[in-house]
């Protein structure tokens, strides 16, 4: 499948919204009190600059001969999204996380919610959103 800049964004936000908060709630439970929203800012931030990248992607995206977006690069972009969230949080401040945020907490989080996006992507999408392949990752 070549993704759509549209159906990129679908997908990124419904995926998110849905497995990004089932794999950060036993995050969340275990929290201090202090640290439970913290979780869910996280996975806003990579929704929110994650739109802008995507625009970046789609542009890579259409220099490969085959337009094609092969898994290898989705990780390379999961590993650059993350450093560039762990970037604004420890040398700039992102509202509603301090720069505090425990690495190993951070990464664990983070590496979580995307492998769990990763493998659905690759497996659950298709099944339950069997045109998604075939409309450029566009669900609605």
């Amino acid at each position: 499948m070549t993704p759509t800049l549209f159906g990129r964004w679908q997908t990124r936000l419904l995926l998110l919204a849905t497995v990004g908060v089932l794999v950060s709630l036993p995050f969340v439970v275990t929290a201090p009190d202090a640290e439970q929203g913290i979780y869910f800012w996280v996975l806003a931030y990579v929704a929110i600059f994650g739109i802008i990248w995507d625009i970046v992607y789609d542009r890579i995206q259409k220099y490969r001969w085959d337009r094609d977006w092969p898994a290898v690069y989705q990780l390379l972009a999961g590993i650059w999204e993350m450093v560039f969230i762990l970037c604004g949080v420890k040398l700039i401040g992102l509202p509603a996380i301090p720069k505090e945020l425990p690495l190993d907490k951070f990464i664990l989080h983070y590496g979580a919610v995307w492998l769990a996006i990763f493998t659905v992507s690759q497996t659950l999408m298709r099944v339950i959103f069997v045109r998604w392949r075939f409309r450029g990752g566009e669900w609605l």
